[in-house]
Order: structure tokens, then C-alpha cells, then sequence
């Protein structure tokens, strides 16, 4: 049985793993980035490269945005040249980070014009995208997700979490827990550089107890290799900070420990040019706070 054809419109660092899962699936792709070089590299592994937005989603069945920010995808969805080519019943599907009121706007664009709509951010990073394994936050009706579950399953493990804009809801809350962590490990691995104990052999030890995560043993990793080459990039987990405290004000909450590690993410991308260096560079800013010369 032949499988729906996606479109996909952001072949970046996350991007384009995911593309080449879906390929991998079955399913026919169709790709469009704003810098077509992105686009073009996925052409050996079976994508149709497309030039233009308008391009990309004629005769989709699901179209799959995985853009830098709400304000992109807004850009394209009111296109008049992407409603035109847009089928009547297509889903399109947001997995970029975005606001909830963002998603909820994009719904009832979307949905005036015929096609149904799924917010599902994402997290794992970039091995997660490239293992297929990434944690897929839906929001929206519970009959549009069942029937993208095959095209969200190749890509990860998706599971519904509420209506409309619940998704992105679920990815700030998962934001922050990374932020937080992150700013935690950093603090342990200079504890444990600077105290003269191995900080490989102590993650080696905390695997299975309470204080173990992903982030603990791949960030903790990258912190002591100086390794800062973005997998997420710093500046990405400002902006889903900053849509997290936005959220939070709206919904008349105050989250201090959420505004602190902001503000720290915010020095590094700011006053060390860390904005496209890896999240776990928060370790250089903790370093550089500490007066310590050799920060990267």
C-alpha cells in the first residue's frame, strides 16, 4: 500500500535526520529549506528537493514544519501561495518550538482553510532525531492523531498529551527540566574537576541512581571534553525560556528558578557569543562566573 506523501519544511540539524527516518519508512518525501544546500543534501537518500514553500506542500498528505520559531512557520502558513496548494483534509503538523497561543493560531488558521492540525514538539536532540527515537509531545483532536501515528512513529515515540497547543505546553515544561539539569550537571563536573575526582568514573557510578539522566551522562560528557559543538544550540533554549516564562505569566505563575537559569543562558549567548554553541556551554558561563581564565 503506498504510504502519504510529507512535506517537510526545515531541514536543519534536526530536520534532516528525521527526513531521512521517514524516507527510510517508505514514505515519499518532499523537502524545502530557506538555504537549499540543506534541502538539496538530503536528495541522495530519495527526498524531492522543492524550491519554494508553495512547492513543497502540492499534493501532501501530511506537511511536517520543523522551523526555528513560531514566526517562521506563521510566515508560511499565511502564505497565499501555501493555501492555494494546500490539500482539502491534508494535516499539517508543527514539530518546531513554539508558543501555545502560536499553535492554537495556527489550528484555527488551518482548520478555515480545510486542513487539520497537530502541534507535536520534540525532544532528544539531534541523536535522538538520527536514532528515531525522539519523545513526540502531541497536542490536538484525538482522530487527527491516530491517523498520523504512522508518520509520527517513524520518527519517535509520540503520545498524545491534551488539545490544541498542549504540545508546546509539554515542551517548555521539558525545557526547563533541561535547562535546570543542565546548569546542575555543569555545577557537578566542575565540582568534581576542581575537587581532583574523575568525572567519567563518577558518571559511571551514579548510572541507575537518583541523580543519573541523559543529560547527566551526555552533557556531563561534553562539559569535561570541552566538546560545545551545537546539538542544541544555546540560543534556541533562550527562546523556549523565554516562551516558558511568557506562558507562566499568563497563567499568573512565577518561576524563579526558571528566570535564573534564563538569565544565565542568556549571558552565554549574549556576552560570549555561545548562541550557536551546544546548551551544555552553559559550563563555560559557569566557569567564566567563577574567574576562572580558561573558559573556551
Amino acid at each position: 500500500m503506498t504510504k502519504p506523501t510529507i512535506a517537510f519544511l526545515g531541514t536543519g540539524l534536526m530536520g534532516a535526520p528525521m527526513v531521512r527516518n521517514l524516507l527510510a519508512a517508505g514514505h515519499p518525501v518532499q523537502v524545502w529549506n530557506r538555504s537549499i544546500a540543506k534541502a538539496a543534501a538530503l536528495a541522495g537518500d530519495g527526498a524531492a528537493v522543492c524550491a519554494s514553500p508553495q512547492a513543497v506542500v502540492t499534493g501532501a498528505d501530511f506537511v511536517i514544519t520543523m522551523l526555528s520559531d513560531g514566526t517562521a512557520t506563521a510566515s508560511i502558513v499565511a502564505d497565499p501561495g501555501v493555501e492555494g496548494a494546500l490539500m482539502t483534509g491534508a494535516t499539517w503538523i508543527e514539530m518546531s518550538s513554539i508558543k501555545p497561543t502560536e499553535a492554537r493560531a495556527q489550528r484555527d488558521h488551518l482548520n478555515g482553510q480545510g486542513v487539520l492540525h497537530l502541534d507535536a514538539p520534540v525532544s532528544g536532540g539531534t541523536k535522538g532525531a538520527e536514532a528515531g527515537s525522539l519523545a513526540i509531545m502531541v497536542g490536538g483532536e484525538a482522530d487527527v492523531f491516530e491517523a498520523a501515528q504512522s508518520v509520527l512513529q517513524a520518527m519517535g515515540r509520540p503520545v498524545l498529551v491534551g488539545p490544541s497547543g498542549s504540545g508546546q505546553l509539554s515542551k517548555l515544561a521539558n525545557q526547563a527540566i533541561v535547562a535546570v539539569t543542565i546548569g546542575a550537571v555543569a555545577e557537578a563536573m566542575l565540582l568534581l574537576e576542581e575537587g581532583g575526582a574523575d568525572p567519567a568514573a563518577v558518571r559511571q557510578a551514579l548510572k541507575g541512581g537518583f541523580a543519573d539522566s541523559i543529560i547527566l551522562q551526555q552533557h556531563g560528557t561534553r562539559m569535561t571534553e570541552r566538546n560545545f559543538v551545537a546539538g542544541g544550540p544555546s540560543k534556541f533554549q533562550v527562546k523556549d525560556m523565554d516562551n516558558l516564562l511568557e506562558e507562566a505569566s499568563l497563567l499568573g505563575l512565577d518561576m524563579p528558578v526558571s528566570q535564573h537559569i534564563r538569565d544565565r543562558f542568556a549571558y552565554f549567548c549574549d556576552e560570549m557569543d555561545g548562541g550557536d554553541r551546544d546548551h551544555s556551554g552553559l559550563y563555560l558561563e559557569l566557569r567564566k562566573h567563577n574567574k576562572m581564565k580558561d573558559v573556551g
